[in-house]
């Protein structure tokens, strides 16, 4: 089994269901990690809030099964961690495009969705664990009806699973190890200067409401901070859309 500089063993698959949810089995067996697990195919791929995540031969999904030595409060940074590594591998394979974060969990290029990332907690076998799964556009950019998306090979990159593999787990775990050791400031500091849409007008969908603001900054927690007329209010976890609209009936 080959095993990346990180430390990191790598299996790829012709198919499985799911990248994170073979990594999650492999948590529930004692699998300890770091290992990457990547499918050529999925049957049955996800992304947040269990949507379905669509791919096509060529395209590049897999997940990154490790333990989690630290805070249970401090685990939702490690989204944002992901997220540099990721715009980091990007950045390095494409030599024209604007490429940007969006918050919580998307890369855009030109301010169309590339990437899509998911960071989950997984109890098991007495130890607690994390699967951080991602998904890049790399041959195919499928149609979502609230974002446009684009694909790796619209930018004369199309590179091959294991590679990018290995070009993801470099620039996470050195982003990784700036965390443990400094903690989160140098990571919102340089999320920020990737970030899509900062100091924008945006829209945020939540589960009950729809809110429309400035997008100000990220606070210390990894929040958004959204300003609108008479204060500011911080969003845990929701979905963004540049400028400002009516989403009620969309």
């Amino acid at each position: 089994m080959k095993k990346l500089p990180s430390g990191a063993s790598i299996e790829i698959f012709e198919t499985l269901d799911s990248t994170s949810a073979e990594a999650k089995r492999r948590a529930a067996a004692a699998t300890r990690g770091p290992a990457w697990i990547i499918a050529l195919h999925q049957s049955a791929g996800y992304g947040r809030r269990g949507r379905a995540w669509t791919q096509e031969s060529g395209d590049f999904a897999g997940s990154l099964l490790f333990s989690a030595d630290s805070d249970t409060g401090a685990f939702g940074q490690l989204s944002f961690v992901l997220a540099l590594a990721v715009h980091d591998a990007l950045s390095g394979l494409i030599t024209k495009g604007d490429i940007r974060i969006k918050w919580p969990n998307d890369i855009l290029v030109d301010g169309a969705k590339i990437a899509g990332l998911l960071l989950e907690m997984v109890d098991a076998a007495s130890a607690r664990m994390l699967v951080a799964g991602i998904g890049v556009n790399v041959v195919s950019a499928p149609a979502e009806a609230a974002y446009s998306t684009t694909r790796l090979l619209d930018y004369d990159a199309a590179p091959m699973p294991l590679a990018l593999a290995e070009t993801i787990d470099a620039n996470f775990w050195a982003h990784y190890q700036i965390w443990r050791k400094d903690g989160f400031a140098p990571v919102r500091r340089q999320w920020l200067e990737r970030a899509a849409g900062l100091g924008a007008a945006i829209t945020v969908r939540l589960p009950n409401e729809t809110l429309s603001g400035v997008f100000e900054d990220l606070d210390e927690t990894g929040g958004l901070v959204l300003r609108f007329e008479g204060g500011t209010r911080i969003i845990s976890a929701g979905d963004v859309y540049f400028g400002a609209r009516n989403l009620d009936n969309s």
